[in-house]
């Protein structure tokens, strides 16, 4: 394991928690309460503030902002958390912000993620393992993402709501409502517009568990009767298949915002 180095022109607080096989570039700033795992890599000008804990084998590019204070006006200098896992990629003018009060003061980001140019993570968020933020996404306050979830490139995502893990955001959507797992929706303002087959097959799930999804979804979101008629038909049926059942169970569930939907002509 390699020494830990910080550049002269780097400012640590003396109080920070440095981990070893450390490295901080030129002009970084890392604030006292600040913990710092094994073997992560701060290329350069990077600030990491707040009540700030990272975990191991972290890449944080230059410009990017972690920890810093929320962009709520209803936060008044409250401690709260912001903790980051292992392993996750974080580039150039990404920011991060800690929890507040009201939305249990933490935002809490998974493990192996990829964070893209100026991608952004609010207050209260918690995001799962293996998800991508592609450059220029942004999620508001209260958001939870799944693993495995992608979100495309100049998308914005609604406070509060919930994706689900496997579903993919598409480009420049706009995402007022919850993203069933596995889920594929675009558009201005999104809309459900199928099943993420591509990231299905590729994370190796058996075709026969696709194929009964793919029945179930159909049956679900473009059955005749209301959605709530539909829901306990395909619940009655599917509820014991793996993929079908955490569909059914996320839709189920109580939440801040409606479920979204595909444009039923």
């Amino acid at each position: 394991m390699s020494p830990t180095f910080i550049h002269p022109s780097a400012v640590v607080d003396t109080k920070a928690k440095i981990g070893t096989g450390v490295s901080i570039g030129p002009f970084c700033v890392v604030g006292p309460d600040v913990q710092l795992g094994d073997n992560s890599i701060l290329h350069s000008h990077v600030v990491l503030d707040g009540h700030t804990t990272i975990g191991s084998d972290n890449k944080i590019f230059p410009f990017a902002s972690i920890g810093t204070r929320p962009q709520d006006l209803k936060f008044h200098g409250e401690v709260t958390r912001l903790e980051i896992g292992d392993r996750n990629m974080i580039r150039e003018h990404v920011t991060m912000n800690p929890g507040t009060e009201g939305g249990g003061a933490l935002t809490k980001v998974g493990s192996d993620c990829l964070f893209m140019v100026s991608s952004h993570v609010a207050h209260d968020c918690i995001i799962g393992d293996h998800v991508i933020l592609a450059n220029n996404a942004t999620l508001a306050g209260h958001v939870t993402v799944g693993d495995y979830a992608i979100i495309g490139g100049l998308s914005a995502v609604h406070q509060f709501v919930r994706i689900g893990a496997h579903a993919m955001i598409g480009g420049m959507s706009g995402v007022e409502y919850d993203v069933i797992p596995y889920g594929l929706v675009m558009g201005e303002r999104a809309r459900l517009a199928g099943l993420n087959l591509v990231g299905l097959e590729r994370r190796g799930f058996p075709r026969e568990d696709i194929s009964t999804l793919m029945r179930a979804f159909k049956e679900l979101f473009y059955g005749e009767g209301t959605f709530q008629s539909r829901l306990e038909k395909v619940n009655g049926e599917y509820a014991n298949q793996n993929l079908t059942r955490d569909v059914l169970e996320f839709a189920a569930s109580k939440t801040n915002r409606p479920l979204c939907q595909p444009q039923r002509k």
